[in-house]
């Protein structure tokens, strides 16, 4: 259960060991184009708010849940028109409150979108 050395990631103009950006600590990156991104994002749920939405979560499970999964619930829950549906295998949950408005596939991902 060892990984060789040679296999681990390195930046290719430092050599030093990269991570991944992950909320996990201070060193979570946030650039230009992290903020760009950002800023479409707050707009498209700004300019949709209260209308139709789906809120597909994939995947997402409780490592940062106040990054998507518990912002989808609240949202789900203010708006009477929106849905949530996740497909997440183990952790494919919402709570009681959007049940009747929720889809949760508890399943590979994968699986299921070869299914459909």
């Amino acid at each position: 259960m060892k990984i060789p050395t040679e296999l681990l990631p390195v930046c290719p103009h430092c050599g030093k060991p990269l991570t991944m950006n992950l909320r996990c600590d201070d060193t979570f990156v946030e650039d230009e184009g992290w903020h760009q991104a950002a800023e479409r994002y707050e707009n498209f749920l700004r300019t949709r708010a209260g209308g139709k939405i789906l809120f597909l979560e994939l995947g997402v499970g409780y490592n940062t849940p106040g990054i998507i999964k518990y912002p989808f619930w609240q949202m789900t829950a203010k708006n009477p028109d929106a849905i949530y549906a996740c497909i997440n295998q183990g952790q494919a949950v919402c709570p009681p409150e959007i049940e009747r408005r929720s889809v949760c596939v508890n399943a590979d991902i994968g699986q299921v979108l070869r299914i459909l």
